[in-house]
């Protein structure tokens, strides 16, 4: 009776440890609450609900089901001319030939603006879109920006389409859950699962980039698609994958929401991309550079020079200066600090957090416009007026407005003086401050290329090793 009875016991104790394990880690869980959105005013709705926490037991289905409506085929077609025997060859008879390219875009409003890769759609003299529902529609280019490869396309028609919200990409964690969306190897309507592995990620070298990376498999086809957290919300549009065969081996990379949403919202008000500049130079640190630069941190943006007249200065930032947040956001590498001035604009006030000597501050910063590049071979470039084009008789350049001081008597020899004109950078002809910065990125071989009309009109093409 006694071993009954004890074991009677044993059963009972077990069983109230047991709920209340359960009740402990399982029930309660933690309510989302929905964070202020202090940004500025949008064109598109952007959530600002945390995402729910990791674990073995995330549901997915919900955040499959909201995006694989909102993501859509893309087809894009271009047309060459190609010589198809050597008769042809020989009789000059080129035969117009199309190509077909294929990727993934994502509905981003319910009256049809899709946005999607600049390299998806480079090129095309066509494109057409196959929704989730195989509604086929033909689209309108509204615009590109190929220094963040994203590009925003409109379709036309009289039922409200499916579309997702943007989420905030900045709140977004390393080793949080997500989806990639998107039609890989013409395999519509896939979906992936993965982790953020990292943020800010550079793959130019330059830095010029800052990618979100995930371990969500992704393949040719799937750029321009959506990379979504568990609730649905678009964090990033995929555009990368690492890899020596071309396909998916571990790695790929997406363009940040909070940048791609800034970007297509300055093509449907401006037409053209809005950059603000904050106005100081330097570099990041690491163990190397703070030995260099003499200090004991190891993170963060070290600044060198301030750029004269712009907000920097005004602001009151100085030459050693440490950037260590934005907005509250963290800034230990150069590619956070470009990651976040692309989601900014000319005019944005922005709250700096700097060290120096040792002491924080906190200043306020009104970013500009960047009028000017520095090309330091040749000098300073800035946005011409139209009549210094028509002056020399041509429709696109920058003005050379400060030759470099260190190659001023070799330059003046040959004619070049302040006030001539780049045309085009490395074969790219040049209409704006970010046309020169993508044609320097295009800098191969160490060969540098310079096209420039003269203030006597004479054209010129210079070859730089």
């Amino acid at each position: 009776m006694r071993k009954i009875l004890k074991l009677v016991c044993v059963s009972v104790l077990g069983g109230a440890l047991t709920l209340t394990a359960y009740k402990h880690f399982f029930e309660n869980t933690s309510v989302p609450q929905t964070i202020e959105n202090k940004s500025n005013t949008t064109l598109f709705p952007v959530s600002y609900t945390p995402s729910l926490g990791g674990g073995t037991n995330v549901d997915f289905t919900t955040a499959a089901e909201k995006a694989v409506h909102a993501v859509v085929h893309v087809k894009n077609t271009t047309l060459s001319k190609s010589y198809t025997s050597f008769e042809d060859l020989f009789f000059g008879r080129s035969q117009q030939r199309e190509h077909i390219g294929t990727g993934s875009g994502v509905i981003i409003s319910p009256d049809g603006y899709i946005i999607t890769n600049n390299h998806v759609i480079d090129g095309a003299q066509s494109i057409e879109i196959t929704t989730n529902a195989n509604k086929t529609f033909d689209a309108e280019l509204i615009g590109t920006d190929p220094n963040t490869d994203i590009a925003l396309l409109k379709i036309e028609t009289d039922e409200t389409l499916d579309y997702t919200t943007f989420g905030d990409s900045n709140s977004a964690r390393i080793g949080e859950w997500v989806l990639a969306v998107g039609n890989p190897f013409n395999l519509n309507s896939t979906v992936t699962a993965g982790i953020i592995s990292a943020k800010s990620r550079d793959l130019s070298g330059q830095n010029t980039q800052s990618f979100i990376q995930t371990d969500a498999a992704v393949n040719p086809g799937n750029s321009g698609g959506a990379l979504v957290n568990i609730n649905g919300e678009l964090i990033g549009i995929n555009t990368a994958i690492s890899s020596q065969t071309g396909s998916y081996i571990g790695y790929s990379f997406a363009v940040p929401s909070n940048i791609a949403r800034k970007v297509v919202e300055d093509l449907m008000e401006y037409g053209n991309v809005q950059n603000g500049i904050l106005g100081v130079i330097g570099g990041e640190l690491n163990s190397k550079n703070a030995k260099t630069y003499g200090v004991d941190q190891t993170e963060g943006f070290f600044i060198t020079e301030i750029q004269k007249g712009t907000g920097a200065e005004k602001a009151g930032l100085k030459k050693g200066d440490i950037i260590q947040r934005i907005d509250g956001i963290s800034i230990s590498k150069f590619s956070d600090l470009k990651g976040f001035l692309n989601t900014k604009r000319p005019n944005d006030q922005v709250d700096v957090e700097v060290l120096r000597k040792g002491h924080k501050k906190n200043l306020k910063v009104i970013l500009e416009k960047r009028t000017t590049i520095n090309i330091p071979i040749i000098g300073i470039l800035q946005e011409p007026t139209k009549d210094d084009l028509k002056d020399l008789n041509i429709k696109h350049g920058l003005k050379l407005s400060e030759l470099s001081e260190m190659h001023r008597k070799d330059w003046e020899m040959d004619g070049i003086s302040e006030g001539s004109i780049v045309t085009a950078i490395n074969d790219i002809k040049i209409n704006s401050i970010n046309d020169a910065q993508r044609a320097l990125e295009k800098y191969s071989n160490n060969v540098l290329r310079l096209a420039l009309v003269k203030n006597n009109g004479e054209k010129v093409v210079y070859r730089f090793r």
